[in-house]
């Protein structure tokens, strides 16, 4: 295989594992809500859906310095150089850390302060990307480009609209968190069945979004409309 052809595969690789692991997430989520369920096996259903969750967060962070080896490895990507995709990498992978480390340390002190700076790196990430795909989409020649990547620019776009639509779904499930633990220690109440209903329904305009841009980028990636190559 080229390594264009190895590029092709781990993007494709990534773009399953996102939207399958997806949808494992949403269908647990359903067995935490049910109140006919018992307290234990409720939370193991929360444990399969936190693991589960995992998978579709390693993807997106990936996806990003994915998208950018295949485009510089590809024939659009003749006039770009090895440095911004080496610095790309190297942020991706620290960007990696944080979320792995949000994992392990969720529910302490530092996992508080980890979640917020990736917290950080998204909106910064959602700027730079969705600031750079407008860009191609609007000038003639984007960064001397004369193939019409403008299809590349909307699939750009599109990714930091999934983060951001990732990012509202954390705020969504802010109260998911304290009620599940309510349900842990004093049991089932009014209360916390209403806290968990709501985060979890209030999310799924979002989860919902982020399947449908994925599948569009997917799209855009295989048609290349008005592409000039």
């Amino acid at each position: 295989m080229t390594v264009l052809e190895l590029l092709i595969l781990l993007h494709l690789l990534l773009l399953t594992y996102w939207l399958g692991a997806d949808l494992g997430v949403f269908y647990s989520s359903r067995y935490v809500l049910k109140t006919e369920l018992g307290t234990q096996a409720r939370m193991t259903s929360l444990k399969i859906m936190v693991w589960l969750d995992m998978a579709p967060r390693i993807c997106l962070v990936l996806f990003l310095p994915s998208g950018v080896s295949l485009m510089a490895a590809s024939a659009y990507g003749e006039q770009f150089r090895w440095w911004p995709l080496a610095a790309i990498w190297v942020f991706s992978l620290g960007w990696l850390g944080l979320v792995l480390a949000d994992h392990h340390y969720t529910g302490t002190p530092t996992g508080a302060r980890i979640k917020n700076l990736d917290l950080l790196v998204r909106f910064g990430v959602m700027a730079g990307v969705i600031g750079a795909g407008l860009y191609t989409l609007l000038v003639d020649e984007p960064f001397g480009v004369t193939t019409n990547p403008r299809w590349l620019g909307a699939k750009v776009a599109l990714y930091g609209c999934a983060i951001a639509c990732g990012v509202l779904i954390r705020f969504r499930l802010k109260p998911f968190g304290p009620a599940l633990g309510q349900l842990a220690t004093t049991g089932s109440t009014p209360e916390v069945e209403r806290d968990l209903q709501r985060s979890i329904k209030g999310s799924v305009p979002f989860v919902l979004g982020i399947w449908v841009l994925v599948i569009v980028i997917a799209a855009l990636g295989v048609i290349k409309p008005g592409a000039n190559v």
